[in-house]
């Protein structure tokens, strides 16, 4: 765990977030800043700066978190949905802690941004 890592301390349970799943290895919460009807950010619970920062070590929870995400979208009746990672601060990454967006109920443009 990062000490000032905003996603670390929610992880933690430090700071309290609208669970919508979770367990030993990941959480899967609500947007506090949603861009669509369902906007939902997929973490791993260990500290993962971006996808720059993704390891032979540590890739087998990135797929697992995959599958979370299947799980919970079809779980919540969501069929199509969008998945975005922004590596960086001039990729749009505001919380350098690994997180995925899994947006869904609205038309998503191509290209994005």
């Amino acid at each position: 765990m990062m000490k000032d890592c905003l996603f670390c301390k929610i992880a933690a349970g430090e700071i309290p977030s609208n669970k919508v799943y979770e367990d030993e290895k990941v959480i899967v919460f609500h947007d506090i800043d949603p861009q669509a009807p369902t906007h939902l950010l997929a973490i791993p619970k260990e500290h993962v700066a971006s996808c720059g920062a993704i390891t032979p070590e540590n890739s087998p929870v990135v797929a697992y978190l995959f599958e979370v995400i299947a799980r919970v979208t079809e779980q919540l009746g969501i069929t199509e949905f969008r998945v975005v990672s922004n590596c960086g601060a001039t990729a749009g990454q505001s919380v350098f802690h690994l997180h995925f967006h899994v947006l869904a109920g609205r038309d998503m443009t191509w290209p994005p941004g």
